[in-house]
């Protein structure tokens, strides 16, 4: 397991991805199972790269450095993918799945992959609420992806059927009743877990018992804070409107998800590199997704 880096899996995955393009062209015949393999190689070693990370430490990898938060989610976006492959395997969900692997993975480079001192290993350790806090926010942040994901089919599915061109290309996907169904849980699943990580992470803030030093005004967690109440507006007026079309649906789900995805990682990259100066960074943990809930640490 020493051997394995990040290399190792992000190769994997890009031929995934380009297997995944091939399969479009009708005059080249690739099945399923080349890319299949590929991505669960990626996978083994994506996992076997996870399993040590933070063990000196004594920190698991979703606190171990926002490095390792950002690859459990790519991590659970290729599980994803793989258990709907073995469900239909000619479904061509890759296509649009690992470009968002690959940018998570790529952007895990720039990202610390040290815990932060600040973190008492022996308080994380016993920190149900830090690990709620962190857990509900990786898992809300792979429903975001997922609405993404589920919107980008939705409206290429629609406009592939407007214009009957659904027999000329290798494309499979779900029907739009499906495709619309899916995506709308997905943004009813996700909203509330990452308003779990919200409650738990002002719980944090305000005992301070792990964390120390924060600011409310950071001007990060005010750009990632109005994301999330994007994504909630969304989420209410999805439970209100039970007659908008899929299309609307798709459409303002890629809208509000697409922003959070972009502040959040966006935002993590330009301040870990220096970029953008801020007062208070958020911790190691989950520094991708982390600041959604108003906490932080001095750089």
């Amino acid at each position: 397991m020493a051997n394995v880096t990040i290399f190792c899996f992000l190769a994997s995955y890009t031929v995934t991805f380009v297997l995944e393009i091939l399969r479009l062209k009708k005059t080249v015949r690739i099945g399923s199972w080349p890319g299949f393999l590929f991505s669960f190689a990626g996978f083994v070693a994506h996992t076997l790269f996870l399993l040590p990370r933070g063990a000196e430490d004594q920190l698991p990898p979703l606190l171990s450095s926002s490095q390792d938060w950002t690859l459990v989610l790519a991590w659970l976006v290729v599980t994803f993918y793989l258990f709907l492959i073995l469900c239909d395997r000619k479904l061509s969900i890759g296509i649009f799945l690992f470009p968002l692997v690959l940018l998570l993975i790529g952007a895990s480079y720039l990202l610390p992959d040290k815990p932060s001192q600040l973190l008492d290993a022996e308080k994380v350790a016993r920190g149900g609420w830090l690990m709620l806090h962190v857990s509900s926010l990786v898992l809300g942040s792979a429903g975001v992806l997922g609405g993404i994901v589920l919107s980008l089919m939705y409206l290429l599915q629609h406009r592939r059927l407007r214009h009957k061109s659904t027999a000329n290309s290798g494309l499979t996907l779900p029907s739009l009743e499906r495709l619309s169904r899916m995506n709308w849980w997905a943004v009813v699943i996700s909203v509330p877990l990452l308003s779990v990580g919200m409650c738990t992470g002002l719980v944090l803030l305000l005992t301070g018992s792990v964390i120390r030093d924060l600011s409310l005004g950071d001007p990060v967690v005010i750009i990632n804070g109005c994301s999330w109440l994007g994504l909630v507006g969304l989420f209410f007026w999805m439970l209100l409107t039970p007659r908008a079309s899929g299309k609307q649906v798709a459409w303002r789900t890629l809208l509000a998800c697409g922003m959070l995805l972009v502040t959040v990682v966006g935002l993590s990259v330009l301040e870990s590199r220096g970029v953008l100066p801020s007062g208070h960074a958020r911790y190691s943990g989950s520094e991708g997704a982390c600041s959604l809930a108003d906490v932080g640490e001095h750089r």
